[in-house]
């Protein structure tokens, strides 16, 4: 997408919001995602003024964040929010925890009330003044950079400095607390604009460590690479596939990183961790390194393989050191790729063979009419766009989705593990749309629907490429199955009645394509059509609440499901060594 930049004096004076929209789309930010109020309506006001920055309205500040989120994450640049103070200034808390969890560059601009009435009573008052908390210690924690712009002239400084911690490594949300008279103050430009904010200068590799790890991939007989979402964000696919093929590797992906590697190339093990495939352990259990690249390998990448790893040497390229120990080569993991391929010989031996990612063996479904998530998802994959992007909730319908949809080629797959909060996919979807272009496919539970869901109206009121499809199994079907497997039996608090989302969303949005599907085939039918229109369209199928999703936790539950037909069992689950995530 390309933009213009408004012509605004570069002497003389003007009010600080017109000269923070300008700043903006200099740039490079094309979208204002927020949620007005008064103490932020004349940042607003300047946008719409200055006619280059899209203003989207969402339904709730944590969805506005993560349509900034999304942004982020599928073009690389800094994503925008922008929100009023009270109420709306927290709402961001839990989507700017995400955006730092996961190293995305977000850019908070929040409003608060005027200077002159802080400390006095004002509505919404967080200046940390006469018993009011102090908004800049909430937000310090989920943030690179904080700061309350308390003096006008110091916007053109402080600007500059929190856009470029967004972007520096690690990524993550910059805020700025803008009260409201110091937005409508009027300030005095220099002669000439600074340059945009710069990127993180690359820091030379370390010579020593590089060394370390050519010699131990030279001396390798048997190589896994897992790559995780370093690998998208440093934009090193190129880098990741090259390395690969010097070193016939087998390649694995974190659940949050599935487009970083073709999920359809021969070298492709599946994905590690707790929604993974077991292909991958074997893979480990086989190979003389494990080489981690732009993954620090948390416990939902590394579930189940922790005692492989123990008996393998492991190597790991990024930014930030992994949590398990190895040999380390920090700094830019696309220098680094391009470094240590440059120091291993000029060949390309074969892949050793392996199973590559089969799917977990499936625990029967038990109720009638429900559809599999096995078909759905086949479903969905037949009818992805190449260049699609994919944003997967969590719950049951995510991990179905992480294990057995192939990622698109050209496109993102996009999993929030920092926070994994519930309803995120619907902002995400949205933001990455709008700021592409790109049909975009948001998977989700109906639970994560409930939760924020009528971002569709956004969707809708902007045209958004959007495809929603929603796995409606009437319950917090993960829970309930925890409870039923871990617990010791379904306390029936997160099984609810039935409610047919279709036909809801149907009577709520009269112009929006939504259908009901009764089976895979219909699915299909529908996602097709969708991507066949140029704007949002939705899609809800009942799912089962007892189906088993490929998650490691239930995985000796499923296997006994597969053997009986039931997934009771009386076996402590101790004795099976269930592992325990979340």
């Amino acid at each position: 997408m390309t933009t213009t930049t408004p012509h605004l004096p570069t002497t003389g004076t003007v009010r600080l919001v017109d000269h923070l929209a300008a700043e903006l789309a200099r740039a490079g930010v094309t979208h204002l995602f927020g949620v007005g109020g008064a103490n932020i309506e004349d940042l607003y006001d300047a946008v719409h003024r200055g006619g280059v920055l899209r203003p989207v309205v969402a339904k709730h500040e944590f969805s506005a964040v993560t349509m900034a989120d999304g942004c982020a994450r599928t073009t690389r640049r800094l994503g925008v929010v922008a929100a009023t103070s009270g109420g709306g200034a927290m709402n961001l808390v839990p989507g700017l925890a995400e955006a730092y969890a996961s190293r995305v560059s977000v850019l908070a601009l929040v409003g608060q009330p005027p200077t002159g009435q802080e400390g006095h009573g004002a509505f919404q008052d967080s200046s940390g003044r006469a018993g009011s908390f102090d908004a800049r210690e909430v937000f310090a924690p989920v943030s690179r950079f904080c700061a309350r712009v308390e003096d006008p002239d110091a916007l053109p400084e402080l600007l500059p400095r929190a856009m470029a911690a967004a972007q520096a490594g690690p990524r993550g949300p910059a805020v700025l607390l803008l009260p409201k008279d110091v937005q409508q103050a009027r300030i005095r430009l220099p002669g000439r604009l600074p340059a945009p904010a710069p990127t993180a200068p690359v820091t030379e590799l370390d010579g020593a460590a590089l060394a370390a790890v050519a010699d131990t991939l030279r001396g390798a007989g048997r190589v896994l690479v897992i790559a995780g979402e370093g690998v998208a964000t440093a934009d090193a696919r190129a880098e990741l596939a090259a390395l690969a093929r010097r070193l016939g590797a087998w390649v694995a992906v974190t659940p949050d990183a599935k487009d970083v590697f073709d999920n359809r190339d021969p070298r492709f093990a599946g994905v590690a961790g707790v929604m993974g495939h077991a292909n991958v352990e074997e893979c480990l259990r086989r190979a003389d390194v494990c080489l981690l690249a732009g993954t620090r390998l948390p416990l939902l990448a590394r579930g189940g393989l922790d005692r492989a790893l123990g008996a393998v040497h492991v190597v790991s390229l990024g930014a930030e050191p992994p949590f398990v120990p190895g040999t380390v080569l920090s700094g830019d993991l696309r220098e680094a790729l391009r470094a240590v391929t440059g120091r291993l010989p000029a060949r390309s031996p074969a892949c050793p063979p392996h199973t590559g990612p089969l799917p977990a063996p499936a625990a029967p479904a038990v109720r009638a009419g429900a559809v599999p998530y096995a078909q759905a998802i086949a479903a969905v994959e037949a009818a992805l766009p190449e260049d699609a992007h994919v944003f997967v909730d969590a719950g049951n319908a995510g991990a179905g989705a992480v294990h057995l949809l192939p990622a698109p080629r050209r496109g993102r797959f996009v999993v929030a593990v920092g926070m994994g909060g519930m309803g995120y996919t619907f902002g995400a979807g949205i933001g990455a749309a709008l700021a592409t272009g790109r049909r975009t496919y948001v998977l989700a539970g109906d639970g994560a629907f409930f939760m924020h869901g009528m971002e569709v109206h956004t969707a809708v009121e902007h045209a958004a490429p959007v495809t929603f499809v929603i796995f409606n199994n009437n319950a917090h079907a993960m829970c309930a199955l925890r409870e039923e497997f871990l617990q010791g039996g379904v306390r029936g608090d997160d099984l609810f009645g039935r409610t047919d989302i279709a036909a809801g969303v149907a009577a709520a949005f009269p112009s929006l394509d939504v259908t009901a599907a009764a089976d895979a085939a219909r699915l299909r039918e529908a996602l097709l059509r969708g991507n066949a229109g140029g704007g949002p369209a939705f899609v809800a199928l009942d799912c089962d609440p007892r189906e088993i999703p490929p998650f490691l936790p239930f995985r000796p539950f499923a296997e006994a499901a597969g053997r009986t037909g039931h997934p009771d069992s009386k076996e402590n689950p101790d004795e099976r060594e269930v592992v325990h995530v979340g």
